[in-house]
């Protein structure tokens, strides 16, 4: 019944934005640029010679076609953060999971599907490191008979949030994987491409968005950010949260948001206060034993015709572990009943067919390669299974039924059971290397329950499923309770995300309907986990019809070095 409502609900809306879906066509020509930033140079990847790219500009249902030209020195694929593709992973773009890369001196067309995603997404590369240059805003505007669920902004700005590093991003994962230690700590982090005036370079520059007074502005900020959730503040101004991974929320004020990489959100901001500069700024947030470099980075919020120094001296951003500023800001994030979204349609308890349950885990195995430094190199893991990235993609080999690229038998359930978010002394939790999909059938109501373990150095995943939208229902410390922890669900009014951070010590749990066949990566968007293998691969089956069924492969597809 479920499954049958959404479908209603969505065709309704389908229906609404084909009246005037649009078609669009960017060219990005992908090449090395030299930035200067710390006082030195380095040398990155980017698109069209900026950091970061050009943002695409559309309106929701559109179709977008993105013609990648590489004219760098390594492969490289690009993934459409949040678009849900469907019946179209042939370009959801992760490396080796839905294709092989854009080798170089050549070029590939993307066919960007929008349905029902509203607001602001992103786009970036998905290969080893290459996203911490290689990435951009996909601004999702209401289609022309559409209103925003509130009254319409008079401007609006992107914001970007990004770690730095004075160096190559595919030369430093490169060189850590090799070696079998962790990748360093970023040099600083960045606003829109800027450091701000914390760093101590007289040549870096500070990001300023101009604003008039009285005058209301929709900000819609994206963490792009290797492998830190960021704090994310105005002085002296109130921050209303709108919109998360493209689905609006019930609005709340809060004087900062808490943002996890991948994860994107739509904020309205007043220039109600006295003319002036105030800062912006953004710091780590962290639950881990080893935390990240605790930097503060800063913008300038700038009232029109304002000369003179900032209003507000003094920074204030919760601390970098401040659990409860984490809690308090999640916490009140709900979804709306808005005409804008589409129907709240949550599985429910009779509906679930498919309960999976996850441990995330930081482990370690032997380091094999040459020019290993240590006897044991990081690795990491979902139920103790490690993913190696196979040498075509696994969508391919489904589609062709080539044998012996993936198994269809990743673990349902852990392996061992114990006190996941307690004191592990004595535990021993062997990890296995492989390419394991989870696999479930078109029109199943899935439940994922991801639960976190003090493995490693513990702390949070933001965890990202490709293709899909699913509802957050409950979260929790400790230990998942199978019996007792279901009865404190959200069931009313979860909101819609496609990146949901698992607390360091503790569970969440999600649903969704099967509803999008596929091939959809699964993986921890804190960008070391998932060099280290804390990721898997969700496929759905196709249903009996051509509508329920996966798009047929074009031809067009990027060769594998092995085919």
């Amino acid at each position: 019944m479920g499954l049958v409502t959404w479908s209603v609900g969505v065709l309704f809306l389908s229906t609404l934005l084909l009246c005037s879906a649009d078609v669009h066509h960017y060219e990005f020509f992908v090449r090395e640029s030299n930035f200067k930033k710390m006082c030195n140079t380095s040398t990155l990847l980017v698109v069209n010679n900026s950091y970061p790219g050009p943002e695409i500009r559309v309106h929701r249902g559109d179709t977008v076609f993105v013609n990648v030209h590489n004219r760098g020195k390594y492969g490289f694929t690009i993934h459409w953060h949040g678009v849900k593709q469907p019946r179209n992973p042939w370009f959801d773009g992760p490396e080796f999971i839905t294709q092989c890369p854009i080798r170089p001196r050549t070029n590939f067309t993307y066919k960007i599907i929008l349905s029902e995603e509203i607001g602001t997404l992103w786009w970036h590369a998905h290969s080893d490191w290459t996203r911490g240059s290689v990435h951009g805003a996909i601004v999702i505007l209401p289609a022309e008979n559409e209103t925003y669920p509130f009254p319409t902004p008079d401007g609006e700005q992107t914001i970007i949030l990004e770690s730095w590093y004075n160096g190559n991003f595919k030369k430093i994962i490169d060189k850590a994987l090799a070696a079998g230690t962790p990748p360093p700590q970023p040099d600083a982090y960045a606003i829109n491409g800027h450091l701000g005036d914390t760093y101590g370079c007289p040549t870096d520059t500070i990001f300023r968005m101009e604003v008039d007074y009285e005058k209301t502005y929709l900000l819609r900020i994206i963490n792009a950010a290797m492998n830190e959730q960021q704090f994310f503040t105005i002085m002296n101004h109130t921050l209303t949260v709108v919109a998360v991974d493209a689905s609006y929320v019930r609005r709340f004020k809060s004087d900062y948001i808490l943002i996890s990489p991948g994860q994107t959100m739509d904020v309205l901001v007043s220039a109600n206060q006295n003319a002036g500069q105030y800062y912006m700024a953004t710091r780590p947030f962290s639950d881990s034993d080893v935390p990240p470099v605790d930097f503060i980075t800063t913008g300038i919020f700038q009232y029109t015709n304002f000369v003179g120094g900032s209003n507000a001296s003094l920074i204030t951003l919760p601390a970098m572990n401040n659990t409860d500023a984490m809690l308090n800001f999640i916490s009140r994030i709900r979804n709306t009943n808005v005409t804008q979204n589409p129907p709240i349609n949550v599985p429910a308890d009779t509906d679930i067919n498919r309960r999976v349950f996850i441990t995330l885990a930081v482990n370690d195995l032997p380091c094999k390669n040459s020019k290993c430094v240590v006897s044991d190199g990081f690795a990491a893991s979902l139920n103790n299974v490690s993913f190696v990235y196979p040498h075509i993609d696994v969508l391919q080999a489904y589609y062709r039924n080539i044998r012996g690229v993936f198994a269809e038998n990743f673990p349902f359930l852990p392996p061992e059971f114990y006190d996941f978010t307690g004191n592990l002394t004595g535990v021993v939790s062997a990890v296995e290397v492989g390419t394991r999909a989870i696999c479930v059938n078109y029109g199943d109501a899935v439940e994922i329950v991801l639960q976190s373990t003090q493995m490693g150095a513990g702390g949070s995943h933001p965890i990202h499923l490709h293709g899909y939208s699913f509802y957050w229902v409950g979260a929790g410390f400790g230990n998942f309770n199978g019996e007792t922890d279901p009865s404190t669900y959200n069931l009313v009014d979860p909101p819609l995300m496609n990146t949901i951070d698992v607390p360091g010590t503790g569970w969440v749990a999600i649903r969704f309907f099967a509803n999008n066949p596929g091939v959809w990566y699964m993986h921890c968007h804190f960008e070391r986990h998932t060099s280290w293998g804390m990721s898997t691969v969700l496929i759905v089956r196709n249903g009996s019809t051509i509508e329920t069924s996966i798009r047929p492969r074009p031809s067009t597809m990027p060769r594998c070095h092995r085919t």
